[in-house]
């Protein structure tokens, strides 16, 4: 009789120490959140999107980074006003430089068609603010393992414009958000509202 209740005893505290285990791991926030879809934005569109305002504030840096539901490009220019940040991003077949019209090759499913209104060297000498080279990809952008993006080429800066090709994965879903002292572009993963 004594080696059952010894036995009994025994399975009671393994069972109350497993299910103690267990409980916290299972109720985590964290955990149930990991399991969820992120629920992402739509209804952004492909059409062209443009501001006709205009900055002599030059670009100073043009970084990429990766989220959760898009692609994002940030155009830095430091010191400009949010309502003085002309654009036009728009899909194109083939980008075009402007002033020559050669063509610089971008690789992607589709190419955006970055222009701001803004120099990227300094209106009163001449001097680049932003070191890159005509048909080269952007300096610092390492697109590697970018869901959307797949190549970014600098087409130059001509008459107060700066023109960027970005290759993307296929035709998707952008926006463009004016803030002070820099543009931003997203592109979408996907059309749908779920990662």
């Amino acid at each position: 009789m004594l080696r059952k209740r010894t036995i009994c005893a025994t399975l009671v505290l393994v069972g109350a120490t497993l299910t103690t285990a267990a409980v916290p791991a299972a109720a985590t926030p964290a955990t149930a959140t990991a399991t969820r879809a992120t629920a992402c934005p739509t209804g952004w569109g492909s059409l062209p999107k443009a501001a006709s305002d205009s900055t002599t504030t030059p670009v100073r840096d043009i970084r990429t980074g990766r989220h959760a539901c898009y692609d994002r490009m940030v155009v830095d220019l430091p010191g400009a006003a949010r309502g003085g940040l002309g654009h036009s991003v728009r899909y194109v077949d083939r980008l075009h430089q402007d002033g020559s019209g050669r063509h610089i090759p971008v690789s992607g499913g589709a190419v955006l068609e970055v222009r701001v209104a803004a120099p990227s060297y300094a209106p009163e000498s001449g001097e680049p603010t932003y070191p890159a080279r005509a048909g080269r990809p952007l300096p610092g952008v390492d697109l590697t393992g970018y869901r959307t993006f797949r190549d970014a080429r600098f087409a130059g800066s001509f008459e107060g414009e700066t023109q960027i090709g970005l290759g993307v994965r296929a035709r998707l879903p952008f926006r463009v958000l004016q803030l002070d002292g820099r543009l931003v572009i997203d592109v979408a993963h996907g059309w749908t509202g779920s990662r």
